[in-house]
């Protein structure tokens, strides 16, 4: 079975910083994408980062230079550096994981992918 179990949200201030942590069990860790995925209140699931088996990174435009994402498949831990907050950033965040069958499976992450119960992030202005 596939569990994902996120940790580290909370509340911070505009320009504070928080890192998120999930870790993985139940599956072969390194055969997936794995990647954080964020709903906001009244809006749709949308992709964060993630980082495909191979290594490669993608960002959302709005976090680039601001979120670091990373991943130790030796741990099956993904994580989530989060600097520079904004108002805007406040969200539930979900670990989510999804079978990299091809090149684009992190594409499908926010629709497709297993996700955690999540972690909530509030940034206040």
């Amino acid at each position: 079975q596939l569990i994902l179990v996120e940790s580290g949200g909370g509340s911070v201030q505009a320009g504070g910083s928080l890192r998120l942590s999930c870790t993985a069990s139940g599956f072969t860790y390194s055969q997936y994408c794995m990647g954080w995925i964020r709903q906001r209140t009244g809006e749709e699931r949308e992709r964060v980062a993630d980082v495909a088996s191979d290594g490669g990174t993608t960002y959302r435009a709005s976090v680039q230079g601001r979120f670091t994402v990373s991943r130790d498949n030796r741990e099956g831990a993904l994580y989530l550096q989060m600097d520079n907050l904004k108002p805007e950033d406040t969200a539930i965040y979900y670990c989510a994981a999804l079978r990299q069958y091809d090149a684009y499976a992190c594409e499908h992450l926010a629709d497709y992918g297993h996700r955690g119960s999540g972690t909530q992030v509030t940034v206040s202005s």
